[in-house]
């Protein structure tokens, strides 16, 4: 079975990358895809390289995304916000209720020490979180420690 299906992965694999063309010059690299493997077709640019480069000064991130169409709500980058209570929650309950609150990146780790790495969140169980609901948290300070859900726990 296994010879089976190398015999069509290396073929369709083949026939991927034939569909792909590459242009190059000291200026611009180019590389487009086409829908018929037997005609490959290259786009020609114009757009030339600028000959020098001025450094600008950094720009600081904006201040808020702006509400999409719908009416969801404004989100402020690099602002802190009140810390949801997410004990008991399966692990991607949490991240999504974090989430939602504001913070885009929170951190997980096995609370039985064994350093296990959570790979499909929704199969783990938050036992204690960092910090305490409703203390201000910002990216990457909301730290929670779960277990797997066929484990002993608190909740």
């Amino acid at each position: 079975m296994r010879r089976a299906l190398m015999l069509v992965a290396v073929p369709v694999a083949a026939w991927s990358l034939a569909a792909c063309t590459i242009e190059t010059n000291p200026e611009v690299v180019t590389v487009t895809v086409s829908a018929d493997p037997t005609t490959p077709s290259v786009v020609p640019t114009t757009t030339a390289a600028p000959a020098t480069t001025t450094p600008q000064a950094p720009q600081s991130p904006p201040a808020a995304i702006p509400p999409a169409t719908g009416g969801s709500p404004t989100i402020e980058i690099g602002r802190s916000v009140p810390m949801p209570d997410v004990v008991c929650m399966n692990l991607q309950l949490a991240q999504d209720t974090i989430q939602a609150a504001g913070v885009f990146f929170s951190r997980s780790v096995d609370a039985t020490g064994a350093d296990r790495m959570q790979v499909i969140d929704r199969n783990w169980i938050v036992v204690s979180q960092q910090p305490a609901p409703g203390v201000e948290v910002g990216e990457g300070e909301a730290v929670l420690s779960v277990v797997r859900d066929t484990e002993p726990n608190t909740c």
